[in-house]
């Protein structure tokens, strides 16, 4: 029996589940009460010996659980049960690990210099993966994503419900990534049990505003006005501001020719408007 177990069911691991789920003969997820989320998932509760069970017979370990101030939160007590199994483990990192580099091109060879503590976490607990499956003689594959939209979360809804900005900084270039093209990362992953790190991003990095401008035309909306990064900054939160300090381009062509995935959603443009035909943005 082919078992998934995600340490973690957020929106990349649940888009997995709805898309490719059907691949698996078991699909089991962590919850802090044991509460079911989905008739298709069984649920575990975090700190049961049926987790540690389930922890040592996965066939496939899907790892979506951000670290915190104390670490990775599964790392330390799975760890060990994990290391008993065999088959691919699969971590979702992020790009934020590169830090800044001044909108030039980067690759998985650049170096990890994120300065911001929820950059530096990340990093340790990446390592932390990558050397349990090396102690284990297990393949991890460490999935860095770009910015996040689909379903539900995109610029179109952002618009319809009032909330859209356009902040503007000249020479500012951020990363996306459709949910979807996250979900065939991971199945790919799963299928050839890579070992190494991929940067999961589309073909074109772009300004802040682009994808919230397109979104507007596709809905026959005005854009919101753009605002300069100087005036908007005082009023972001910490985190908005962390994500504003790093400036990069990121290359996907280890996705492509090393994993094997070909994008559905290549930019924004094609993700939005397969988004707009589904009827996000729009009334019913």
């Amino acid at each position: 029996m082919r078992s998934l177990l995600c340490l973690g069911l957020g929106y990349c691991a649940s888009r997995f589940i709805e898309l490719h789920g059907a691949g698996f003969d078991r699909r089991l997820a962590t919850s802090r009460t044991g509460a079911a989320k989905g008739g298709n998932v069984e649920m575990l509760r975090v700190g049961s010996p049926e987790l540690e069970g389930a922890a040592r017979t996965a066939d496939v370990v899907l790892i979506s659980a951000p670290p915190g101030e104390s670490g990775d939160p599964f790392l330390g007590p799975l760890g060990e049960a994990i290391a008993v199994g065999s088959g691919p483990l699969i971590y979702l990192s992020t790009i934020g690990v590169y830090g800044n580099s001044d909108g030039a091109w980067i690759d998985e060879t650049a170096p990890l210099q994120a300065t911001a503590p929820r950059g530096r976490r990340r990093i340790e607990a990446e390592a932390g993966w990558q050397e349990l499956g090396k102690q284990a003689g297990r393949p991890v594959t460490v999935l860095r994503l770009g910015g996040i939209y689909g379903p539900g979360r995109n610029a179109l809804a952002d618009i319809a419900d009032g909330d859209a900005r356009c902040i503007v900084r000249e020479g500012q270039m951020f990363n996306r990534i459709h949910v979807d093209d996250i979900a065939g990362a991971i199945l790919a992953a799963a299928t050839r049990g890579h070992d190494g790190a991929v940067n999961v991003v589309d073909d074109e990095p772009a300004e802040a505003c682009a994808p919230v401008r397109f979104a507007a035309m596709l809905l026959g909306a005005e854009p919101p006005p753009a605002v300069p990064f100087d005036e908007a900054a005082p009023l972001m939160s910490a985190m908005a501001r962390s994500f504003w300090a790093d400036n990069r381009r990121v290359r996907n062509l280890r996705l492509k020719h090393e994993l094997g995935v070909a994008l559905r959603y290549p930019s924004y443009r094609e993700g939005l408007t397969a988004l707009f035909e589904a009827g996000e943005g729009r009334s019913a």
